[in-house]
């Protein structure tokens, strides 16, 4: 996969995740302004009935007081005719005159206020009846007048309830108008009220209420309430013929947002585990996309290196192969001597590069074989100084040894840990551009004991030390191949020292050089 495809998909699913995100935090939040809604108009549809109730509960002593008047026939202190209508008709087939007469009359009762605490000492009660009153009269057929007296009457009397009603209420708001609130209701009837609606409605939460005459409170508050004009919701109460109150009454939940996030608790506790879900499988699909990236693009440095590490031994025996044929010099004793020395020290190298990859391979399947036993360190460093030192003569240097630990004895395995020695000193020999510069020191810590192996060579970048103990890693310098090796050495050593419980820590500065520190535990 080329690296612009690659950067393009991820940013596609970048934005394809974050839209994701988006979309489900707009349906929450859309659900959440839906919820909100509905609990307002459930709220609202409440206080209606609320308002309803307590003009019914207002109303209720007028229902005891008009009920008592009408049963008890009691005999009205005025009459007074409201309305009427007088309707003639002439019947020719009968030769009679009908005379039809309605009429609303309005009886009105002063009642002591014995069920009204309004400061006076009564009221008027008024009581509307429909007297309906039909007269028939007959009519002389010589001169075609209408005899005095009627020759029938019918009558019909009806009380009306509604209308009676109807004109009791007017008077009694009116009565009420300039009447102190927390005298027509009291704290307890409003909470009771409340509290019996909003449980109807399925309001299930905390809630303050107070009724306000105009902008001022009133005595009719609950302890808590406090007005807050973007929460507070109100509705009037004690309205008057015209629809209109001085009254408010207002309620406010201070835990509205907990209760109306509960309710979709569910549908936010899945959405966050899903997106969560989404997130980290994303996010692991892109560490081992990039993971994928790195380790092809070491298999590649990996196969170029080895490529350049083989070709080189591959034409030396060619070429010494080639020299050997001659006639000229397959007679000389010493050329031909010379030429085989090369031809076995190319293989040699090259079957070194073999056995790296397979050690290193063995280690991760965990079948190479290390058996340990009691060592000496300070042996195993000069046996690993002497497998190097020609080579640091014939540059010019020096490897010195520092071993002043006292104790030094440790369980290893003598080969492989020779072999971590002999490759990190080869690792210093490699890159050092000058004369290697090299010094080995040992010393006694609690219970373990440290080696130290410092050089003078190129050093390396903080990147590169955070890096160097990984396999096929290896510190890019462009093509130039003026270094051997493939990046194996050190994640042996690595690997060879953790088997060890040891540990492994390198520091470094570019250009002055690196310092190696292995830690290993003492045996008694």
């Amino acid at each position: 996969m080329g690296k612009k495809l690659f950067i393009l998909l991820v940013v596609l699913m970048s934005l394809s995740l974050i839209g994701i995100i988006f979309v489900q935090a707009f349906f929450i939040n859309n659900t959440l302004k839906n919820e909100e809604k509905q609990f307002t108009s459930d709220v609202i549809r409440s206080l209606s009935l609320v308002s309803k109730a307590i003009e019914d509960k207002e109303l209720l002593s007028y229902d005891r007081l008009y009920k008592e008047v009408t049963k008890n026939g009691r005999t009205p202190d005025t009459t007074e005719i409201k309305q009427l209508l007088i309707y003639d008709s002439f019947d020719e087939d009968t030769n009679q005159a009908i005379r039809f007469k309605n009429a609303i009359a309005e009886e009105s009762f002063k009642v002591p206020s014995l069920f009204f605490d309004i400061g006076t000492d009564s009221i008027n009660i008024s009581r509307f009846t429909n007297i309906s009153e039909t007269k028939v009269y007959d009519r002389s057929p010589i001169d075609g007048k209408i005899s005095l007296s009627p020759t029938q009457t019918f009558r019909d009397y009806s009380t009306m309830d509604d209308l009676g009603r109807s004109f009791y209420k007017k008077n009694y708001r009116a009565v009420y108008k300039n009447y102190p609130i927390y005298k027509r209701i009291t704290n307890d009837e409003v909470s009771d009220f409340l509290q019996s609606q909003f449980s109807i409605n399925g309001i299930k939460t905390a809630f303050e209420y107070a009724i306000f005459d105009k902008d001022l409170s009133t005595k009719i508050r609950s302890d808590n309430f406090e007005l807050n004009p973007e929460s507070t919701i109100g509705i009037p109460v004690f309205l008057d013929d015209k629809g209109r109150s001085k009254y408010s009454l207002y309620v406010d939940f201070p835990e509205r947002r907990k209760y109306l996030l509960s309710s979709i608790l569910g549908m936010i506790v899945l959405s966050i585990i899903f997106t969560s879900i989404i997130i980290l499988a994303y996010s692991s699909a892109i560490y081992q996309l990039i993971r994928q990236r790195q380790i092809s693009q070491i298999k590649t440095d990996f196969i170029n290196n080895m490529t350049h590490e083989f070709k080189t031994p591959i034409a030396t025996i060619n070429l010494a192969l080639d020299s050997i044929r001659n006639p000229k010099i397959i007679g000389d004793q010493d050329k031909v001597m010379r030429y085989l020395k090369m031809i076995k020290d190319e293989n040699k190298r090259m079957h070194a590069q073999v056995e790296n990859v397979l050690r290193i391979s063995k280690l991760e399947k965990n079948e190479l074989n290390i058996s340990k036993e009691r060592v000496k360190l300070h042996d195993l460093v000069e046996d690993a100084v002497t497998h190097v030192e020609l080579i640091v003569e014939d540059r010019k240097g020096y490897v010195k040894t520092h071993l002043e630990a006292d104790k030094s004895s440790v369980l290893a395995n003598e080969t492989h840990f020779t072999n971590v020695i002999v490759n990190i000193l080869d690792n210093a020999i490699k890159y050092s551009d000058n004369a290697p510069k090299i010094d080995v020191y040992t010393e006694n810590v609690g219970n373990n004991v440290l080696l130290k192996i410092s050089d003078q060579g190129n050093g390396m970048s903080k990147l590169v030390q955070k890096r160097v103990f990984e396999k096929f890693y290896r510190e890019h310098t462009g093509n130039v191949h003026n270094v051997k090796g493939h990046g194996l050495g050190l994640a042996y050593v690595k690997r060879i020292v953790d088997d060890h419980q040891g540990h492994i820590s390198v520091e470094s500065e570019k250009g002055k050089g690196s310092t190696f520190t292995i830690k290993l535990p003492l045996i008694s």
